[in-house]
């Protein structure tokens, strides 16, 4: 975790919180990670009136490393990730996030949680993915 500058990780999901759009619940989260070749990607909350459309600050974050590896910084996985309320107070992904997360991470990717730093692993233990699908082709 030393070389992970985690207050610079923390300001890039302020930075995208202040961004988003809440009209409903008035809840703004902000999401960060850095990639495994040094690239800081973030996201933000996007709601809609039809709850069940909203996006989460992490599928933001996710469309954003998307579209970097689209415009040629070339595919990454995550290394690290933050995410952050309205307060700046960290947040835990929900399920859902940790699986889209997951999906996208390099193998032992570190999250800043509610209760410490754990591993990708840690937070969605068990998971299936990617690299399930490739050790068993």
């Amino acid at each position: 975790m030393s070389e992970i500058n985690w207050d610079a990780l923390r300001a890039a999901a302020n930075s995208a919180m202040q961004k988003a759009y809440v009209p409903y619940s008035k809840f703004p989260v902000g999401a960060a990670a850095l990639t495994e070749d040094g690239r800081v990607v973030s996201g933000c909350n996007v709601e809609n009136a039809s709850y069940g459309l909203t996006l989460c600050a992490e599928c933001s974050l996710v469309s954003a490393l998307a579209m970097g590896a689209a415009d040629g910084a070339g595919p990454a996985k995550l290394v690290a990730f933050t995410c952050v309320d309205g307060h700046g107070n960290i947040l835990m992904p929900c399920g859902r996030c940790r699986q889209l997360l997951f999906e996208h991470s390099a193998k032992g990717m570190i999250l800043e949680t509610v209760s410490g730093f754990k591993t990708i692993d840690e937070v969605i233990p068990d998971a299936f993915g990617p690299r399930d699908l490739e050790e068993r082709a």
